[in-house]
């Protein structure tokens, strides 16, 4: 039996005002993708944009593609209403594809909540940004394997995550259920089930300087945290800073609050904007 595929496309355009630039935002959508009315909390040149999915889980067969284009100076954020759940297959795959593009000067913050593999599940999340210069993204991925508080450990299913900066930055993983060595070993995940991702990543590389000090940022809210002990940023390329940390099935409250700290510290060190977070979080 197939699946449900779900198509969503989005377009950003910054328009002049006497007041100030102003992003506008279009939209198409085929099957089980949506995004809700554009809000405006910070003023008309950023646009907060919320995307759902009806159904409200991913199942084997399931194909999700997201497509976002930001034109130059347009500045995007991008979240979801909560998790993004994974559920048990029989055998299907299902996968969910983002593919953001970013003209010269745009900005764009890709937000999602928590998703949630749940045992069983065969999916893979790929993600691939393409940074014109003088263009910058803050984003995350929070990954949660399985839902032990609720009796129902990750000991069966395979996930497999793609994030990639063309020519920059790629990263692949493969999660599987079975891979005692590399959930439990202590040169693993050492029995944690949750992982955390966050990055800063721009068009052209930074000065020297306005790295370390974006490095310095990301560091001090790492060493606010509970979970500092398994958490560290470090920065592969130049133009590319990524935090990472593990942490336990509690954890993950506390860990969303880490990378939201993360992108606060970076949202202020290279744009000088507060941390302004989006309504649906606080709904």
């Amino acid at each position: 039996m197939s699946g449900w595929r779900g198509q969503l496309d989005l377009h950003y355009r910054s328009e002049p005002r006497a007041a100030g630039p102003c992003t506008r935002a279009h939209d198409r959508h085929e099957g089980p993708l949506r995004v809700l009315q554009p809000l405006y909390p910070e003023g008309p040149a950023i646009c907060h944009h919320v995307i759902v999915h009806p159904p409200g889980g991913v199942v084997g067969g399931d194909e999700l593609h997201i497509g976002a284009r930001l034109e130059a100076g347009a500045h995007a954020l991008l979240t979801t209403p909560g998790a993004t759940r994974f559920y048990r297959s029989t055998g299907a795959q299902a996968l969910q594809r983002v593919h953001l593009r970013l003209d010269r000067g745009a900005r764009l913050e890709w937000l999602p909540q928590e998703t949630l593999a749940y045992s069983g599940c065969q999916a893979e999340s790929v993600l691939v940004a393409e940074l014109a210069p003088g263009a910058e993204m803050i984003g995350w991925e929070l990954l949660v394997l399985g839902l032990p508080v609720a009796g129902a450990p990750f000991v069966a299913g395979r996930w497999r995550q793609h994030l990639e900066l063309p020519g920059r930055w790629l990263e692949r993983a493969l999660i599987d259920a079975a891979d005692r060595a590399l959930l439990d070993a202590p040169t693993g995940w050492a029995g944690r089930r949750v992982l955390g991702t966050a990055w800063y990543a721009c068009g052209e590389a930074p000065s020297a300087a306005r790295r370390e000090a974006l490095l310095d940022a990301a560091r001090s809210a790492l060493a606010a945290s509970p979970l500092r002990a398994t958490a560290g940023v470090t920065a592969p390329q130049p133009g590319v800073l990524v935090a990472r940390l593990l942490a336990r099935e509690h954890e993950a409250e506390a860990a969303m609050q880490l990378l939201a700290a993360v992108r606060a510290a970076w949202r202020d060190g290279a744009w000088g904007l507060a941390a302004e977070p989006p309504r649906i979080w606080r709904t």
